[in-house]
């Protein structure tokens, strides 16, 4: 960037958090005075939207057919390194848009679900909520959400999530594991977080950011349902956490 001072721009952000903002590139003087107005008006605009709906997958995709476990995913805007960890460790994948009926999703008897990841804010994917919602309720399959998925999962809980002033956008996030010592590092790419202490209490806390506190991890006290807000498969990133693939395939045999 040129022609403005960067380090007022980071002491703006600081004070003020993350905000919405525009880049332009342009060979001849760009229009200052229409750029600032473009600016102002842009708000909220883009959390405002249910970004789920414009990037999830427009029919069901199965990938390694014929495998004896089967995983329905919801994609929210799925990273592929999810699908490929749930295929290398021997399952299929039966890929259902983010607007997937439970009704349909039952038809397919799957092993387990996941809810993957996404952009945007979670309380706008209000049809994903109401799907793992119902299932929730009416299975007792294992369930892993991932990033986003862990926002569906908490609020389709009862739970509330909340728009950070700094978001993780990093492969570095330190991570402490609830009631121990052990500290995983993480890659992660968000901008909202589940509120700790909003979910019934047969929710419990698994991992911590050891940098800020947020809430990292969800695990029900009685049932096989994890959610975690970092990446367990790492691509790019480190592979601290992969085991939780395993953990939730486990829990489904």
């Amino acid at each position: 960037m040129a022609g403005i001072d960067t380090r007022e721009l980071v002491k703006k952000l600081r004070v003020h958090g993350v905000m919405p903002g525009i880049l332009a590139a342009a060979e001849k003087p760009l229009n200052l005075r229409t750029l600032r107005l473009q600016a102002k008006s842009l708000g909220r605009v883009p959390a405002a939207r249910d970004l789920v709906s414009e990037v999830t997958t427009a029919e069901i995709r199965i990938y390694n057919p014929g495998a004896r476990r089967r995983i329905a995913l919801i994609d929210c805007g799925v990273k592929l390194g999810i699908v490929r960890a749930l295929v290398e460790r021997g399952a299929s994948v039966i890929r259902f848009p983010a607007a997937t009926h439970a009704r349909e999703i039952l038809s397919f008897s799957p092993d387990g679900v996941v809810v993957a990841n996404g952009p945007g804010d979670p309380k706008r994917a209000a049809a994903v909520i109401a799907t793992v919602k119902s299932l929730i309720e009416t299975t007792r399959w294992p369930m892993l959400g991932i990033c986003l998925g862990h926002q569906i999962i908490a609020l389709a809980a009862g739970g509330d999530t909340y728009k950070m002033k700094y978001g993780h956008r990093s492969q570095n996030q330190p991570c402490l594991e609830a009631g121990g010592k052990r500290c995983y590092i993480t890659s992660q790419n968000h901008g909202y977080a589940v509120r700790t202490g909003s979910l019934p209490s047969v929710w419990k806390e698994w991992f911590i950011n050891a940098n800020d506190g947020t809430n990292e991890g969800l695990r029900h006290a009685r049932r096989p349902i994890f959610a975690v807000q970092f990446h367990p498969e790492g691509r790019p990133g480190p592979l601290d956490t992969d085991f939780i693939f395993d953990l939730f395939l486990e829990a489904g045999r």
